[in-house]
């Protein structure tokens, strides 16, 4: 089972970026889909998620309205379009996989699987 996240970059303020998590080794269609980030010097912290049908989302209150997170089940594959980004956007950015999309919600410590991060660097 293995999540591969890519897209990272280093950016300007009010640049956009595109994360795609693509998933190997199992069937992640059934599963709700997530992004995490951790800045460093802090924790770890939700940023959106994701159910399996793509019908619900969910999001941090300071990423709403200018970050979007889609699913394609064909090609079990995440996205987090990231738009009008901000310098306290940087951080490794991180995917994540649950049957359940309560426990995506629940914070870092639930997902039962994780992706590699992948850096995005804001410059102001």
């Amino acid at each position: 089972v293995q999540l591969q996240a890519s897209g990272g970059g280093l950016v300007q303020a009010g640049d956009s970026l595109r994360l795609s998590c693509a998933a190997y080794g199992r069937t992640f269609s059934r599963d709700a889909m997530g992004w995490f980030r951790q800045a460093p010097g802090k924790e770890r912290e939700f940023v959106a998620a994701i159910t399996w049908s793509g019908v619900t989302t969910s999001y941090v209150d300071s990423v709403k309205g200018r970050f979007t997170i889609s699913k394609d089940n064909a090609k079990s594959t995440v996205y987090l379009q990231m738009n009008s980004l901000k310098p306290e956007d940087t951080a490794v950015y991180y995917c994540a996989a649950d049957p359940s999309f309560n426990e995506l919600l629940r914070g870092p410590m639930s997902p039962r699987y994780w992706g590699q991060g992948t850096q995005v660097t804001v410059s102001s």
